[in-house]
């Protein structure tokens, strides 16, 4: 028997674009579903979990960038934006610091949407995997499977799916630089964009809730022409022993 891949959920009111999605979607094995509308996508839902969805962020009824927020994050399902190129950097910007996963600026090649599917599912499958881990370093505590960031004085910070993912990432390999692209596990697919913060802004946000100094980082350091490097000592546990 075949084995299918994790279903996918398009939302985006272009119908032409959709239909090239879902098409090369399927050719490539996976179960897809479309949506032009915010209420017919949350109707679905309601019913079915997806391994992953797209959100354009604009769409008729409303800003696809507020759903992507207020529910698919809550929900820990990742999400990769689509942005028209007439979309200001900034809002790009938000949608990855409001815990988007990636992003895609129309138009772009049906195939690299499969890629960046592929990437981003392999690193909620790789997270969920060794979600059980308990990691501490410099006064902090971080489990990964609540998604709970625990401050040295006893402050609890809830972290987004994609900032999980890449703070895993770090701490799995401590006093290593790691490029972006390392970062990403994205098989050079971002190469060709010239919009690329992705990482840049998930680590903005992760130095803000470690209540780092931007101007003197401590915790996750930038190796300037080379990428970041997580510098503290790393101590992992069992979940009894938190």
């Amino acid at each position: 028997m075949q084995t299918r891949q994790p279903l996918v959920f398009i939302l985006e009111d272009d119908h032409d674009l959709a239909t090239i999605l879902v098409r090369t979607f399927r050719e490539h094995g996976f179960d897809v579903e479309s949506f032009g509308l915010i209420r017919n996508f949350e109707r679905r839902l309601s019913q079915v979990r997806p391994a992953l969805c797209f959100i354009d962020m604009r769409l008729p009824d409303g800003p696809g960038l507020d759903l992507a927020t207020r529910r698919l994050h809550s929900e820990n399902i990742p999400v990769i934006i689509i942005s028209g190129v007439w979309t200001e950097v900034t809002d790009r910007v938000l949608g990855l610091e409001m815990g988007a996963d990636d992003y895609l600026v129309k138009p772009f090649s049906p195939r690299e949407a499969v890629a960046r599917a592929r990437a981003v599912l392999r690193r909620a499958e790789g997270t969920a995997e060794r979600g059980a881990e308990i990691a501490r370093f410099s006064g902090w505590t971080v489990d990964f499977r609540s998604h709970r960031l625990t401050a040295p004085d006893g402050e609890e910070i809830e972290l987004s799916g994609s900032e999980v993912r890449l703070l895993r990432a770090l701490v799995s390999l401590p006093q290593r630089v790691l490029s972006r692209e390392t970062l990403m596990d994205g098989d050079g697919m971002s190469a060709t964009i010239t919009f690329d913060r992705s990482i840049d802004v998930r680590i903005s946000r992760l130095r803000n809730k470690l209540r780092e100094d931007p101007r003197n980082p401590r915790i996750i350091k930038t190796i300037y022409g080379a990428g970041y490097m997580f510098a503290p000592k790393v101590e992992w546990l069992a979940a009894t022993e938190t």
